[in-house]
């Protein structure tokens, strides 16, 4: 997931990383997907891929064994989809659905100053973990700090136009 500065000096667009292209599979410039949609097939509903900044288009798409391989317009042998291999697979945020009331995009969240409820600033949101349990943001200022993204018990609120996540959280720990 990135947000940077377009050739002329103005925000480039955030994208949203979906997964990687594994490797070629077969001869024919199909690609092997790893998917971080959920279920994984959603990958395939967003269009175009972005990759390298580049847009892509899927031609054809299938399950092969418990993953996913697929074509891309414009690859048809096995070199061109071996370049491929290791790159993401991204979207322009504006491609996402909006979220409901009380749901966020974890890209969203990133870069977002965090705060106590007391106002002892913590430092930023520099991405997000998945556990098991419940996500964790990782916060970044003079030391890095793992909060849960529990809401309304240490996430108190979150306020875009201020560009602030108000938590209750101990700053000392």
């Amino acid at each position: 997931m990135n947000a940077g500065a377009d050739a002329s000096g103005g925000a480039a667009p955030k994208t949203v990383v979906l997964g990687r292209l594994l490797g070629a599979h077969g001869v024919r410039g199909w690609l092997k997907v790893f998917s971080e949609t959920s279920p994984i097939e959603n990958i395939f509903g967003y269009t175009p891929w972005l990759i390298d900044g580049e847009a892509h288009r899927v031609v054809a798409w299938r399950r092969q064994g418990k993953g996913l391989v697929a074509q891309l317009q414009g690859y048809d042998d096995r070199d061109q989809a071996r370049a491929l291999s290791g790159k993401t697979i991204a979207i322009r945020r504006d491609q996402l659905p909006p979220p409901s009331a009380d749901e966020f995009y974890w890209i969203d969240l990133q870069g977002l100053r965090v705060e106590t409820s007391a106002g002892v600033a913590l430092g930023q949101v520099s991405h997000l973990i998945e556990t098991g349990a419940n996500d964790v943001l990782v916060v970044r200022g003079e030391r890095e700090r793992l909060l849960p993204f529990v809401w309304e018990q240490y996430v108190l609120e979150v306020d875009f136009e201020a560009g602030r996540l108000l938590v209750d959280w101990d700053p000392a720990f």
